[in-house]
Formats: C-alpha cells, sequence, structure tokens
C-alpha cells in the first residue's frame, strides 16, 4: 500500500469515527454517571461488552473477573495490536457525578479511555479498514487499574479470585498480552481543557503496603498504663518516615503518602489495632526498592519504641511506565493532523502510577496523555470541558495508528516488535514478583 492509499484508508477510518460521534460521546457519558470500582465493574463490562458485540465480534468475558476483550481480524494474521481502556473509577466522594454508596467517581478520565478504545473499534470495523490490514486489532477494557479498597482486594486474593492487586497485572498472569505486538492507550490529562496531546511521558512504579501495629488494649482512662498504645506506635512510625524524605534523592521522584484506615476501636480503649496503608513510588524499581527498606525500618522503629508489633503486608505495586519511541511518534503524526503540530508535544515524567508500566516492560506500548479535561485529577471538579477533544480525536489517532502498524502485511508491528528489547517477559515477571513477596528483593 502507497502514501496516498493509506492516506485514503486513514481519512475513512476517520470518517467512520465522526459519523458515530454522537453515540460514542453518549457513550462516554453513560459510564461517566455510573463509576464503579475496580474488580466490581459489572455494569460497565457489560456496556462494553454490548457494543463490541454490536460490532459483529466475538466477546470474551470475565477476564481478570471483569474484563473484556474482542478481536477484529485482519486479513492476514501477521501482528497484534491492542487498544486498551480501563473501567473502573477511583474514589472521589465529594465529585458530583459520584455513587452515593461507593464514593466511586470517574475523576481520572477512565471512561473516556474506553470512549476512544471502543470509537477507534467502530471506526476500524464499520469502515472495513480492518479487513485490508495485514494484522489483527485486538480491543480489551480491562479492571481495575486504580489501587483502591487494599483490604477488598486483599479478600479476594484470599479467596483465590485474584492474584494481583492490579488488573493488567491479572491479565499479564493470565498470558492476555504474550502474543501481542503492541499496545496502546491513552489517559486524560487533568487541568488541560485546551486541544493538547503530550507523548512520550514517563511514570513512577510502586509497591503497596498494609501495615497493623497490635498493641494491648486497657481502660484509656482508668488503667492506661496496663496498655500497649498501637496508635502511638503508628504515629511514631509515620515520623519515621518523615526522618527519612532528606536522604530520598530528587532524580528518583520518591513518593510515600500513608494513611491511617483503622485508629483504633473505642475512644475510652487504649488501642490495640491500628491500620495503615501507603505506597512507596519511584522513577525505577531500585529507588522503590531502597526507599521501601527504608520505609520498612521506620515503621517497625515505631513498633519498637513503645513495645508493640508491626506486622507489613507487601503488596506488589506497578512498575515504572516507559513508553516506546516508535510508538509514539506514529501516534504524535497522526494526532498532528488533527489537532496541529504545535499542540502535540512531549510528555513529561509523572510521580503517579499505572499498571500500563508493567506492560511496557513485556511489550512495546504507549499511553499519551490527552486534553479536553478540566479540574484536578481525583478532584471534585474532574470534568470533560471538550468531548472531541477527549473522546473523539484520541479515538482517530489510535485507528490511524493501528492502521500504521498493519497495512503492508503488519510490517512496522513485526519490525517494532522485533526489535523491542524487554526488560521482563511473563515467567520473569511472574519470578520478580514473587521473589518480592518472599523478601528477595
Amino acid at each position: 500500500m502507497n502514501e496516498a492509499e493509506l492516506a485514503q484508508l486513514k481519512q475513512q477510518v476517520c470518517r467512520s469515527i465522526a459519523a458515530a460521534r454522537d453515540e460514542i460521546v453518549a457513550l462516554a457519558e453513560d459510564i461517566f454517571t455510573h463509576p464503579e470500582l475496580g474488580y466490581k465493574e459489572t455494569r460497565t463490562s457489560e456496556l462494553v461488552a454490548g457494543k463490541l458485540a454490536g460490532l459483529g465480534l466475538t466477546v470474551e468475558r470475565g477476564l481478570a473477573l471483569t474484563g473484556v476483550r474482542a478481536v477484529a481480524p485482519g486479513r492476514e494474521h501477521n501482528a497484534r495490536v491492542a487498544i486498551l481502556g480501563e473501567l473502573d473509577a477511583v474514589v472521589s466522594p465529594q465529585h458530583p457525578q459520584a455513587d452515593p454508596h461507593t464514593g466511586a467517581a470517574h475523576a481520572c478520565g477512565h471512561h473516556g479511555q474506553l470512549a476512544a478504545m471502543l470509537g477507534a473499534g467502530i471506526g476500524l470495523v464499520r469502515s472495513g479498514a480492518v479487513k485490508e490490514l495485514g494484522g489483527d486489532v485486538v480491543l480489551m477494557a480491562v479492571p481495575a487499574e486504580e489501587f483502591v479498597e487494599l483490604g477488598y482486594r486483599r479478600r479476594l486474593m484470599e479467596e483465590g479470585k485474584i492474584e494481583f492487586f492490579g488488573g493488567k497485572q491479572e491479565l499479564i498472569k493470565a498470558g492476555a498480552f504474550s502474543d501481542l505486538d503492541a499496545v496502546m492507550m491513552v489517559h486524560s490529562e487533568a487541568q488541560t481543557p485546551e486541544r493538547k496531546a503530550f507523548v512520550g511521558g514517563t511514570c513512577n512504579g510502586f509497591i503497596g503496603k498494609i501495615v497493623t501495629y497490635l498493641g494491648k488494649a486497657a481502660h484509656a482512662g482508668g488503667a492506661p498504663h496496663e496498655g500497649i498504645n498501637a496508635l502511638n506506635a503508628a504515629m511514631l512510625g509515620l515520623m519515621a518516615i518523615h526522618a527519612q524524605r532528606e536522604t530520598f534523592r530528587d532524580e528518583d521522584s520518591i513518593r510515600v503518602h500513608p494513611i491511617i484506615t483503622k485508629g483504633g476501636d473505642l475512644v475510652n480503649i487504649v488501642p490495640a489495632e491500628v491500620t495503615v496503608e501507603t505506597y512507596v513510588r519511584g522513577r525505577s524499581m531500585p529507588a522503590v526498592f531502597d526507599a521501601n527498606h527504608k520505609v520498612n525500618r521506620a515503621l517497625k522503629a515505631g513498633a519498637y519504641a513503645v513495645g508493640a508489633e508491626c506486622q507489613i503486608d507487601e503488596i506488589p505495586g506497578y512498575l515504572p511506565l516507559s513508553q516506546h519511541p516508535e510508538l509514539s511518534e506514529l501516534f504524535a503524526a497522526n494526532m498532528r493532523r488533527l489537532i496541529g503540530a504545535e499542540n502535540v508535544v512531549p510528555g513529561a515524567h509523572m510521580a503517579g502510577s499505572s499498571d500500563i508500566g508493567d506492560i511496557s516492560q513485556l511489550v512495546p506500548a504507549i499511553q499519551p496523555t490527552i486534553g479536553g479535561f478540566s479540574g484536578l485529577a481525583h478532584g471534585k471538579d474532574f470534568c470533560v470541558s471538550d468531548p472531541d477533544m477527549a473522546y473523539i480525536f484520541p479515538a482517530q489517532a489510535l485507528a490511524m495508528t493501528a492502521v500504521d502498524l498493519l497495512v503492508n502485511g503488519a510490517a512496522k508491528a513485526r519490525a517494532i516488535k522485533a526489535a523491542f528489547q524487554a526488560p521482563l517477559d511473563r515467567e520473569s515477571y511472574l519470578k520478580m514478583w514473587a521473589d518480592f513477596r518472599a523478601g528477595k528483593e
């Protein structure tokens, strides 16, 4: 296929997406007003599955509990390119669209990801373009990106329903990414109402932990000397973490942000059990593991100071995001055609984290961030300010990038995958986290 034919095929795809604009926007708004938390996204999962089935695709359900996957087959099957969207919301109870029972709200833009993924699928399938490609397009809605409700997810793990707290981690374990040559998705760029796209940025990795301080109950007024105050132990542990912060190097982007999820039982009882949840984030996993060792030492010191016990449940978190440069440039070139070259800029490092980072260590992957969103990420004012920028342009850019990768016998996809030196494969990835759980990091 020559350049003129390629351009014509892309225009055909974009026209199909533009023709479905109202359908895509309505889908996004439906998801936005019905937020669900990770591993509980039953309504959203069924909605997405229905849309994929409506494209005439065979749908796999129940992946990592609630995940959905469908393959749009090409004329040939020389490569597979996946486009992802995330099903879950975050906890933001003050958001006007928050679920009154769970506090869930789409205050991070995952509804936009799903709209872009499904919009790309609509364009590729309804235009007939996918049948001109030398490979397949995998459309996947994945659960549980937000690393929240750690107690609930620990119960799922104890029940044998999951092994990892993150949805993409579960799908890696299941081999869902083992046959892919490239993975693409987009993410909202908060506080960016204008038409902007940011490509090639990086993210921190992290590990999670649930910390339990165990003391001894006693009457807080009548006999406090007979107790061991687990809350005091926790506060000392948190202060000891603060004393470590000057040892964290600026270039490592370390972030530690604990919360106390249980501070005791009754006000007139010396707290006998206190629970803390925290992440330890950093730009590289060696930096994360180093900071984690310091944090654990500080937490245990708080218990030692008052004679309490400290139990630390280490939880595999997410790996740093490393976006593939050639994939990023393909996406950027397509987005430039839509919003202008001056509005497509290099992304920066973000101290937050996402489990797309795990995939990026196994398969060439990108997650550019997209404007059209106002308000603070995870805040009560987060909203879509430009539906075309939030939903339609990303769908068109993702679909055009899939075309670039899969035309001419999927030459570009195959070349990118062949040249990619993956830091990990599925087996070494699972072994890394198994060793971490066993205290061997």
